[in-house]
């Protein structure tokens, strides 16, 4: 506490603030980041970092604290969502024979069999689209790797047009595969 001191010595207050919130803060990020995947500690870090670049005190440092936590919280989960761990790729470009790692039809056969169930799960979703959706994405997923100027030729649709049916379409992919998407296992001991 000595070297916040040193640090901010416009904030006197500072390292006694951060005593008393420290529990507040604990239990904060302990219930927004429950059941989430994210971890609590790197919360409480980052609205202790949040504050100390704000660098005054809040008027109500309660429920400053509260707000910076859940916003840190949904940053966090929204991070974690985009994050794909090294070894789980699988599609990444640099996979494939003398690169070190494993090709997407797998060394191992349990590899093979989620990568087909995955492929298949996608097309099944593909499927269920509606409207012109399904006929759209079998362009754009095709292994041909066509050009907007092809696949408006392929479906007669203007080229200018393909961006917004494509945002809509993968919109609603993401919808119905979320929802078929098991949520994470939540902590903590079973009751």
């Amino acid at each position: 506490m000595d070297l916040l001191k040193a640090d901010l010595p416009d904030l006197p207050d500072l390292p006694d603030l951060l005593e008393t919130l420290r529990p507040l803060l604990a239990a904060e990020a302990a219930a927004e980041t429950a059941g989430t995947g994210v971890d609590a500690d790197d919360v409480e870090q980052a609205v202790w970092v949040r504050l100390l670049e704000h660098r005054r005190i809040p008027a109500e440092p309660a429920d400053w604290l509260r707000r910076a936590v859940r916003g840190e919280g949904r940053r966090a989960r929204r991070r974690a969502r985009r994050e794909v761990p090294y070894g789980h790729r699988h599609h990444a470009a640099g996979d494939g024979p003398g690169t070190g790692t494993r090709t997407s039809t797998g060394a191992e056969p349990e590899d093979a069999l989620l990568h087909g169930e995955e492929n298949r799960a996608l097309r099944s979703a593909v499927a269920r689209l509606p409207g012109r959706c399904p006929e759209l994405m079998r362009a754009l997923l095709s292994p041909r790797d066509l050009t907007y100027r092809e696949i408006a030729g392929e479906l007669g649709i203007s080229q200018g047009s393909l961006g917004p049916v494509r945002s809509r379409c993968l919109g609603c992919l993401r919808r119905m595969l979320a929802v078929e998407v098991a949520a994470p296992a939540l902590r903590g001991m079973e009751r």
